[in-house]
């Protein structure tokens, strides 16, 4: 019966330290991912007989083998009386939930860093965490739910600082004094006539950028110290921020943006920066598009059919992902002006695409939430299949984060903030 079934001649290569001979190999042709690495795992052992112990994936000119081979080389075109060279990498694991955070309302944003993890929720406050589950202090002081978190700094010294955007149209800037554990409002930034929905900070920490609901993109400074563009400004309406520890006494300050850029049409949902002088801006407008802060003008313009919820760039391989209304989270290369901009497109997800986050350390890896109450890890080389599924909220899912390399953060709608371990292989 196996005389009988078909076979083609596969030649193997490997960038990792499980090399087999580079001559080629008759294979049943309708043989999967599981009989191929079952084959690689016989050769290693230089047919001993004994089982093998690592598991597999293989890629055919870049994209991973997801069906039979038969399918895989009839949907591609490829000869089967031809070599088929294939690629094997050892199979990332699967990602291990480990802790459930509780909030008392919706988990809007999240950003890991070093140690820590902020969240912001839906009842107005923000949250410190380790990454270990202890939360180190519930922070008031928005008169509406937080919308966007990110760290300015937190490696120097014992304090760290970071940004809150909020549906009041306010963004604060925080100290925080690890080690007293004490947090004060140093500034609050005002010029936006909407929801703040995203936040981001430059690489060298010294500015970060804001979009809004109020279609406008602002620049502001993120020193902690008072320069030109603060007035004195405490507003008695405003919560001080406490709990814990008690606060400094210092007086909240007005931050002005230093710099404001209007094109977009409908509401900002995603901001990043790609370098110190360009940013990239998704909004409802359906459009992407690239800002030249020194020039202070609009540079490029993306345009799509539906309507952005999020984005995420990668510094690793300079492309970004996008979530969007549709189901589909898509890979854009924002250095192409024309032919095919849109590189790939990723359809897993059952409804609304809500956060998306690139990998600090894989170039090929990325995680995406949705309203179907599920995030998924994925390789850019494999489009049709996401690598993981990680269930667990009941609710949608409105934030992912992807900040720090061994967690995977999610936050939604049921009031939990999910923490999944991640341990890359070699």
């Amino acid at each position: 019966m196996a005389a009988n079934t078909p076979h083609v001649q596969v030649r193997f290569f490997t960038k990792s330290s499980y090399s087999v001979p580079s001559t080629p190999f008759s294979v049943p042709i309708d043989v999967g991912t599981k009989e191929l690495s079952a084959l690689i795992n016989s050769i290693i052992q230089d047919g001993s007989g004994e089982a093998g112990s690592v598991d597999f994936d293989f890629l055919i000119d870049g994209e991973f083998l997801r069906i039979t081979l038969s399918k895989h080389l009839e949907s591609k075109a490829h000869s089967t009386e031809e070599i088929t060279d294939i690629e094997y990498v050892e199979r990332h694991p699967a990602p291990k939930p480990e802790d459930t955070l509780l909030h008392n309302d919706w988990v809007s944003c999240i950003r890991g860093g070093k140690n820590w993890i902020l969240s912001g929720c839906y009842d107005n406050t923000i949250h410190i965490w380790t990454v270990t589950g202890e939360e180190k202090m519930t922070i008031p002081g928005h008169t509406s739910p937080v919308k966007a978190v990110e760290w300015i700094n937190i490696d120097d010294g014992p304090i760290s600082s970071f940004i809150s955007g909020s549906h009041d149209q306010t963004i604060l800037l925080w100290s925080w004094n690890r080690e007293t554990n004490e947090v004060d409002c140093i500034n609050s930034c005002r010029g936006h006539a909407g929801s703040v929905d995203c936040l981001a900070v430059n690489s060298s920490k010294t500015m970060f950028c804001s979009g809004s609901w109020d279609q406008m993109l602002k620049l502001w400074s993120a020193e902690l110290t008072s320069t030109g563009d603060v007035d004195d400004d405490e507003d008695e309406n405003e919560e001080r921020p406490k709990k814990k520890k008690k606060t400094g006494g210092k007086s909240r300050q007005t931050r002005v943006p230093m710099l404001t850029l209007e094109g977009h049409t409908e509401g900002i949902s995603g901001i990043d920066w790609l370098d110190e002088q360009t940013i990239c801006t998704v909004s409802w407008d359906h459009t992407i598009r690239l800002w030249d802060m020194k020039e202070a003008k609009q540079k490029s313009l993306l345009q799509s059919s539906k309507v952005f919820l999020d984005m995420s760039y990668s510094n690793l391989n300079s492309q970004l992902v996008t979530a969007s209304a549709d189901r589909h989270v898509r890979l854009w290369d924002p250095r192409v002006s024309e032919g095919a901009i849109v590189k790939c497109t990723y359809t897993s997800h059952n409804g609304w695409v809500s956060s998306v986050s690139w990998s600090k350390e894989n170039e090929y890896h990325f995680i995406s939430g949705s309203y179907d109450n599920v995030m998924k890890m994925w390789d850019t080389r494999s489009p049709k299949v996401p690598l993981y599924n990680m269930t667990g909220h009941e609710e949608k899912i409105l934030t992912v984060d992807w900040s720090i390399p061994s967690l995977m953060l999610s936050g939604g709608a049921d009031s939990h903030l999910k923490i999944y371990q991640y341990n890359a292989s070699s």
